[in-house]
């Protein structure tokens, strides 16, 4: 930071996962390009993954890193909920939080601090040091509603949602089933939605809210979400932001073998970075792919579960996801799918022409890329906001199908090779595929200079300069 006194910057507080740091990456790419503002990224010591550290490491120079010091957890119980330990991890850093941010003021012209959605008590320093703070969402306005709603729900209502005997209608949104909520809601006992609830209290005391969307997906939504009486900060639309690139590792398989097949007929199936199926499901999804005669490029990683038999194990080497399939799998479907081990280049995926279709887990990041390319979806939630993502994407959106789901929980191979054939060959499919290109637009148009959100980032970062004398 020295010699940097001159320089106007916007400290960003990212809390642990790629899906959190990759759209903060972009909005900072933007406000260094674009606004001429420095950024320094304040991370947390523990766990820093590989796929972080390497995409920090790829920023620009104008955007740098500091890194907090390491915080015990060890008095966490093993199972203790990601939304706990994130929080908890927060609040043991404030102290050095404080100083980072009081050393930044000192040696820069610091105009903002954005955090994001799990480390709000950091606004109790960035306060007391009078620094203009702000909250960036890594989803949509959909999820955001509900966590501005949420204290009020915690208040009235006693039951478990799950139980609740009627979808919640948020006002300008889709309804939902209580058991489609965010996953930390599922029990109101845990400290993960105790830790929800306080965090949906502390989104109030942003000076504003950022949101990684736009209005052509959540129109309805859009309009309303600023004229409800002002019991929040006013909320901006800020996205679609999503990783502009990534890295150039073991791509040349996957888009070889992509050159080779007919445009829009490839089901490209992935479960994002931390997505895994269950032994079983796996085995039906591989069915159900094979049922479906369509070609698949699938991203394939080792079940989550040890309940295969036991020999199974003992004959195979784990390591490898592919020996988890069906046998004989891999051989009856070589001349139209590719297995792909545990990661693809999605981006260029998406972006082929032979690409005509994406199986999802859902995450907002994953959504915001499949609309961007154009791409129509099949809708497969796993956890956190997904099964409302779902919801959204196939009931109001219109952008996605869904499998029928069976009374234990898995869907069965039959149904999933009907919703397959129906994205890549039926008229539901050209439907969403439609309406995937609309959005593509959309999202595209928002972006531009004269675009909705490039506007309400001009305007929030002349706000800023405005703030400093």
């Amino acid at each position: 930071m020295e010699g940097d006194s001159e320089a106007v910057r916007v400290a960003i507080l990212p809390t642990p996962g790629m899906g959190h740091l990759i759209p903060l990456g972009e909005l900072a790419k933007l406000l260094v390009s674009h606004h001429s503002i420095s950024v320094t990224f304040i991370t947390f010591a523990e766990p820093v993954s590989k796929a972080q550290k390497a995409f920090l490491d790829a920023l620009p120079p104008t955007i740098t890193s500091l890194q907090l010091p390491p915080v015990s957890l060890a008095d966490l119980p093993s199972d203790t909920h990601i939304e706990t330990r994130m929080s908890i991890a927060t609040d043991r850093s404030l102290p050095a939080v404080r100083t980072i941010l009081h050393t930044l003021q000192q040696s820069t012209r610091l105009i903002a601090f954005i955090v994001d959605l799990f480390a709000t008590d950091t606004f109790t320093v960035s306060k007391e040091l009078g620094i203009p703070s702000f909250l960036f969402f890594p989803s949509n306005l959909f999820s955001l509603s509900l966590l501005l709603h949420l204290p009020e729900l915690d208040a009235s209502t006693t039951c478990d949602y799950r139980d609740l005997p009627e979808p919640l209608q948020l006002p300008g949104c889709v309804p939902v089933l209580g058991s489609d909520l965010l996953h930390p809601m599922r029990d109101r006992s845990n400290d993960g939605y105790k830790w929800m609830v306080h965090h949906a209290r502390r989104y109030r005391d942003a000076d504003a809210i950022l949101v990684n969307t736009f209005r052509d997906i959540e129109p309805e939504t859009a309009k309303i979400i600023n004229e409800e009486d002002n019991k929040w900060p006013p909320v901006y639309l800020v996205g679609p932001l999503i990783q502009s690139d990534s890295p150039d590792i073991e791509i040349v398989n996957c888009l070889s073998w992509l050159d080779k097949q007919p445009k829009e007929s490839v089901l490209y199936v992935s479960f994002g970075s931390g997505g895994t199926l269950t032994c079983a499901q796996m085995n039906e999804l591989a069915c159900g792919l094979e049922m479906s005669g369509q070609r698949f490029l699938w991203v394939v990683r080792s079940p989550s579960d040890a309940k295969c038999d036991a020999n199974y194990f003992d004959s195979m080497s784990v390591d490898d996801p592919v020996e988890f399939l069906p046998e004989g799998f891999v051989e009856r479907t070589k001349e139209v799918g590719l297995l792909v081990p545990s990661w693809a280049p999605q981006l260029q995926v998406l972006a082929h022409i032979a690409t005509g279709g994406f199986l999802s887990h859902c995450g907002w990041n994953s959504t915001l890329e499949s609309v961007m390319h154009g791409v129509p979806m099949i809708a497969w939630p796993l956890y956190a906001e997904q099964r409302m993502n779902a919801v959204m994407l196939t009931e109001e959106v219109k952008v996605a199908l869904r499998p029928v789901v069976a009374a234990d929980g898995i869907y069965k191979s039959e149904k999933i090779a009907k919703v397959v054939k129906a994205l890549m060959e039926g008229e539901e499919g050209k439907k969403v595929r439609e309406k995937a290109k609309e959005l593509q637009e959309g999202g595209t148009r928002a972006l531009m200079e004269d675009g909705e959100s490039c506007k309400v980032i001009t305007e929030l970062t002349n706000r800023w300069r405005s703030t400093i004398t």
